[in-house]
Order: C-alpha cells, then structure tokens, then sequence
C-alpha cells in the first residue's frame, strides 16, 4: 500500500516550475540556456522597499505577526483597492498570504466541498485546476480559441454553470497568453453571473500593472451587484518584483476571509514580518517605476511579437498585458527536428527547442491548449534577441 495520499495522486508538478528546473540543470552542466519559462520580472526589488525590509529587522520586527497580515499591511491593501480600484473593503475583509498561489489555494481549500465544479477558461495558469483537485474539488475548463482571443464568452460561460458550479476564475491580464478583458466584457460576463447568484467568482489581478498601449485596467469587483460574491486577490510579486517575497493578498466578503485565516492558521501561520514591512512600503510608498517597467515590457513584447510572426509556422497575437506571448505552433507539429525526431505535439516541440538549441520555454499543453508555447520575455533585450534567433533557426531546422 502506498503511503502518498490519493489527493496528491490526482496532481502533477508545476509544469512552469519543471522547465525552469531543467534550464538551471542544463546550465549548472555548461549548456548554453536561455530561460524564457519563468513568470518572474528581471527587475530588481526598488531600494524604498529594501531599505524598509532592513528597517523593520533593525527595530526588531522579527516575531509573528496576526496570522493573515499586520494591521498595517491590510490597511495600505485597503487604501491601494481604493485608490487604485475604488474598492472599499475593510480591515477585516482582507487577507495576507505567502504568495497569490497560497491565497488562492487557501480560498479553495476552505470553500470547496466534494461535487463543487470550478469554472476555469483555458488557456488557464497551470496551477488553477491542481489546487481545484486538491481541495476536492471539480475543475471545469472551457478552452477559449485562439480567434476569440483566448478570453471567455458570455455565451460560453453561461452553457457550463450548473447547480455545482461554485467559482469561476478569472485572470486579467492573464498568464499565459498576455490577454486582458475590457470592461465591456467582464460586464457581458457579470450579466451572466447575475443571474447566477449561487456562483462565486475569484479575480486573479497579480498583473494588474503590467499592461499596454493605453488599456484601462477593469475588475469584477467593480460591477456592484458582484462585489459581494468577488475575492479579489492580487499581489506583490509582479509590480514590484517581489517574487522572492512571497506577499499576495485578497480582498473579499468577510465569512470568506475568516475561513482562509482559519486555514492559514493550522498550515503556514502568518507571511513572513520582514517581507510584509516590506509590502506596506510598496503599496505605500513611490509608484512611479511601475510604468518605466512597463513600457520597458512594452517594448520587449513588441520585439518578441514582430520577431515570432516573421517565422514560417508561427503566428502570434500581440497581448495587451503581462509578459508573456502563447505562438502558435500548430503547423510544425509533425515535422522532424535535425536528429530525425518526429515532432508529435508541442511538449516535443518544447522539448527539441531546448535540447537542440538551448531555449526553454513551457508547452502550450500545460495550459490547457495544445499546439501553442508560452515565451516569457521578462528578460534582458540581449537575450531576447539571441533566443528569437534560435527560435527562428530550430523552427527553419525541421523538415
């Protein structure tokens, strides 16, 4: 008899997680990589947040802290939905996790009973339907086309909501594919959810900042008549390069939030003092950094977009957010690479790309979508260049 639990049984590794391993194993053993699987920004962490990080060490604010977040972090998380989002929440209808995937695994756990479907548009993040599983739950995924711009339709939606149903997630601007819903169409989808008053609905923002070419950021919580039936999480791992931080937060009803402190309590307790010190500095503090970064993305995506859709066999939409691109691949699929290996789907083209040429990025499969990739160019302009390079090289290579 085996001693791992059936629940884990039901899940695999995080698919994002395993190629970056494989380029850090490749590397250590003197391959020539270039990353381009991880969601993390190049940027450095801005020194006002460091510096109060080391602040908050030297006058001794290393003990626990209330379990899901200081007085003083949920306050500037008030203060932020407010300002940025005209949100109002309370104190106690916030709540401070290790990262956005531990509150939005932590939401799961503590709402989700066995029979309960969470609806899940595909291309989803990888780790969305795995913590569904985990906490017991049923994931519901609606591959949404690459002609509709990878974003669910009222229509869509409304054709998969049963008595089941309990969340649906949605992420915008979303990972993998960059694509962002305006506010005319997260309204088509409150119109749907309006009716539906049994379903609850989770906002993934984390890359509420990281957007392009004018685009006016929208979240559900906006629409009135769903603000109380929204948990809206977001973070600070993205904006502020704060990844190694390990701060995401939510706002939403109060029972909500109660429950995922309850669930926080008996697993990891609170996040850690230092990087909370840290996150009230960067919600608190000068903002100004945030659109030279993004128009640096900006820029990036224009490249990798321009370079992707002057490759035979690629094409690729330009996103309006994030950093990321999702190509697709689909006719490569079936050719030979240069060791004569048949390329059967896109887990091999990903695969062939990183042994043969040293790029690594995540197949679209991962995501939910066969016959895509995702590239993340949050990376140096130099190594861009050099993987668009190689992409275009492996992509002419197969025959």
């Amino acid at each position: 008899m085996s001693i791992i639990s059936d629940s884990l049984k039901r899940i695999k590794p995080s698919p994002t997680l395993v190629v970056t391993q494989k380029a850090r194993e490749l590397k250590a053993a003197g391959k020539d990589v270039i990353g381009l699987g991880a969601g993390e920004p190049d940027f450095d962490t801005p020194d006002n947040i460091k510096e109060a990080a080391i602040d908050a060490i030297k006058k001794g604010d290393t003990k626990y802290t209330a379990v899901d977040g200081t007085p003083a972090l949920k306050e500037a998380i008030v203060n932020k939905f407010k300002r940025e989002n005209n949100l109002n929440y309370k104190v106690d209808e916030i709540t401070v996790g290790a990262g956005g995937k531990h509150v939005i695994y932590n939401l799961m756990m503590a709402t989700l009973n066995k029979g309960d479907e969470v609806i899940i548009p595909a291309p989803y993040w990888v780790s969305y339907p795995d913590i569904v599983l985990l906490a017991g739950g049923t994931p519901i995924v609606i591959e949404c086309s690459e002609e509709q711009e990878f974003k669910l339709t009222a229509k869509d939606l409304e054709s998969k909501i049963n008595n089941n149903t309990k969340w649906v997630i949605l992420n915008s601007p979303s990972n993998p594919t960059g694509a962002c819903y305006s506010e005319q169409e997260l309204k088509n989808l409150s119109q749907v959810l309006k009716r539906k008053p049994h379903v609850n609905i989770l906002s993934d923002d984390i890359y509420e900042h990281v957007t392009y070419d004018g685009l006016k950021f929208f979240t559900m919580a906006q629409v009135p008549e769903l603000k109380s039936r929204v948990v809206t999480m977001n973070g600070v791992s993205k904006s502020y390069a704060m990844t190694g931080w390990r701060i995401g937060y939510a706002g939403g009803p109060r029972d909500i939030i109660k429950a995922i402190a309850k669930i926080q309590s008996q697993s990891t307790t609170n996040p850690s003092s230092i990087s909370q010190a840290a996150a009230v500095e960067a919600l608190n503090g000068k903002q100004d950094f945030i659109s030279i970064r993004s128009k640096a993305f900006q820029e990036r995506r224009d490249f990798v977009v321009n370079s992707l859709n002057s490759i035979n066999g690629i094409n690729c939409l330009k996103p309006e957010g994030a950093f990321y691109v999702f190509p697709n691949c689909k006719e490569l699929i079936g050719k030979k690479d240069k060791s004569g290996k048949k390329i059967e789907n896109d887990t091999d083209f990903v695969q062939s790309l990183l042994e043969n040429y040293g790029i690594a990025v995540v197949q679209g499969s991962a995501f939910g979508l066969e016959g895509f990739f995702r590239i993340s160019y949050a990376t140096s302009m130099e190594n861009l260049e050099k993987a668009m390079k190689k992409i275009k090289e492996f992509c002419e290579s197969l025959n």
